[in-house]
Formats: C-alpha cells, structure tokens, sequence
C-alpha cells in the first residue's frame, strides 16, 4: 500500500510517500529555520503562511520522487494532532482536498505516534510490544506502545518538555535557535560537574518529570553572574545542564522499564538525537542486556516519512477520517 503523508505540525512542510509502513519511496522537508533564528523561535503566524506557500510545492517534490502520480497513490494521511493550530490546519486542509479531488481514503494521523513509528523506518525487524521515551520540543513522554495503534501513557512532564527546557536554556546562553542543537554541540567541549543543578522529582508520579525548575536554576545562575560582571564558561554550564536534564530521563525511563518488566526501549522526538541521550541508553541497555532502538538523526526531527509509516498502521487498524476531520492543538496519544 503506498500512501502519500503530509506533515505540517510547527515549522517544516514536509511529504512523503511511503509503501507498506516500512519503505520510504521519497521524502521531502522545506524548512523555515533560517527565517524563525531571527526572532529567536517559531513565530505560529509566520509559520502557517510559509506552509501555506509551501505545501503544493513539496507534495509534487515526494510524487515526483517517488515516481508516481496522484493517481498511483493508495490514501493520503495527514498530521492533525498536536501542533500549531495555524499550521496544522494548512496541511489537514490540503489534505482533504487531495482526498477529495483523487478519490482516496483519509488517514488521520497523531504527531507523536509518527514519531514513534519513525523508527520502524529505520529498524524493520521492530514490533510491539515495547517502552518508548519520546522526547521532543513539546513533549515529554514515556510511552507503554502495546500495538502499533494501542498506547498507554506511564509518565509525563508536568511543566516543561525537556526539548523546551534545552531550547530556553540555550537562548539564555546566547545561542540561536534551534537552541538544543548547539547546546548539545557546546556541552561537548565542557565538563558536566562545573556546575550542580538539581534532578526535580515528583511526588507520588515516580514516572512523571519537571524541566520547569531545572530551566529557572540555569537562568539564575546566568542572572546572577551577570549581575556580578562575572563570565561564565558557557561549555561547563551547558554540560552541566544537559547532563542533568539527561540523568532525569535515563533514571525515570529505567525505573518504568524495570517495573513494568520491559525488556525492549525505544526513544522518538527531536531530543532523542541528543548525543548524551543516546550514549546513555546505549550504555545502560548493553550493561542491562535490553534492545534499544533509535531512530537515525536524520528521522528525529519532524518529516513526513514518519507519518506514512505511522499511517499504514492506523488504515489496518480502520481509522479513517471525513472531509470534517478539523485540526487539534492538543490530543492525548492514547487517542
């Protein structure tokens, strides 16, 4: 089955097409990073309009590259939840259109679900059951994945995503957007010990974490130097930080897979291709004997790819959508 994915959540206009959930016959991304760097974040506003000019664009780009017409398409899936209000709206709009015009079945399609599903682009001997850490700009989840449809939240953040947290922290040192990025880079360069920032708990949600006190303490410690003339080695505290924000999501995530007895993990979201991140798990899944799987760096960030894998499952499973789907900010992941 080949399906043609459209991706317009935040600030990339992607599409894709993609057989049978595993194999990517084209993708295409139009970025608007180098346009959101000068106000220091995605502007919603400004994003919906770059995709709005964007999208015809693009969808040609991935059937051209894939070879195929409209015609050759099986179905049309589309990201309608979360995201950017805006923005979601231009590719479910564009969607239905495209559903309507060529005749295909409509395939609704959840953000982080996709995320998810980008690694059974990457790993196709992968399957569910499984534990999924899936961390990104907005979001901060660990994921019990008991079927590719079936999903259960175990832990959650209660405040900040860690993405968001990484993305602040950085623009407080004076980094430009997408602040994570250079954070990870930076902190290679400095020690993680400089600095001690604490690793927020919560009570009674021992899954469950909080970046909001941890991003405020990094801030502080800026302030205050600042306040003193004082220059602070920009490497130690990036280290610093991103080993704390790290230590919080390797320690929850290795508490519910121990607890829940889960012997395969998976992470998803654009800060799983935080170097640190991945050398952790790495480390405690050898040291465990566990599986791991990570998506390639290149699938991390948004892409369309992901929503065609993603959307091969959710047909099997029956979900279909009218010309009335509209677009939704916020949406559990449990559907």
């Amino acid at each position: 089955m080949r399906i043609l994915a459209i991706e317009s959540s935040c600030d990339e206009t992607a599409a894709a097409v993609v057989e049978d959930g595993r194999n990517v016959l084209s993708s295409v991304v139009a970025s608007q990073v180098e346009e959101h760097k000068l106000y220091g974040g995605v502007v919603p506003e400004i994003a919906s309009r770059r995709h709005a000019e964007a999208i015809v664009g693009v969808v040609q780009e991935a059937l051209d590259q894939a070879r195929l017409t409209l015609g050759e398409v099986d179905a049309v899936a589309v990201t309608h939840a979360p995201g950017l209000i805006g923005a979601l709206l231009v590719g479910v709009n564009f969607a239905k259109g495209l559903s309507m015009a060529a005749g295909l079945p409509l395939i609704p399609v959840h953000h982080l679900r996709s995320h998810i599903a980008a690694n059974y682009l990457a790993h196709p001997e992968l399957k569910p059951p499984f534990l999924c850490l899936v961390v990104s700009g907005g979001h901060s989840h660990i994921v019990e994945v008991a079927d590719y449809t079936k999903m259960r939240i175990i832990g959650r953040t209660r405040d900040d995503a860690a993405g968001e947290a990484f993305d602040k922290a950085a623009r407080a040192m004076g980094m430009p957007y997408p602040g994570g990025i250079h954070l990870d880079r930076i902190a290679e360069e400095g020690g993680d010990s400089a600095f001690a920032f604490p690793r927020p708990r919560v009570d009674g949600a021992e899954y469950d974490f909080s970046f909001s006190g941890l991003k405020t303490a990094v801030i502080n410690q800026i302030h205050n130097a600042s306040q003193k003339g004082v220059e602070l080695p920009v490497a130690d505290l990036a280290a610093s930080f991103r080993k704390a924000v790290v230590d919080c999501l390797v320690q929850n995530f290795q508490k519910a897979a121990e607890d829940f007895h889960c012997t395969t993990l998976v992470t998803a979201g654009g800060v799983s291709a935080n170097s640190l991140l991945r050398s952790r798990l790495e480390a405690l899944c050898g040291e465990k004997s566990w599986k791991l799987y990570m998506p390639p760096k290149e699938l991390c960030g948004d892409n369309a790819a992901m929503v065609g894998a993603q959307g091969f499952y959710e047909w099997k499973a029956g979900n279909r959508a009218g010309l009335n789907l509209n677009a939704c900010a916020t949406m559990s992941i449990e559907g």
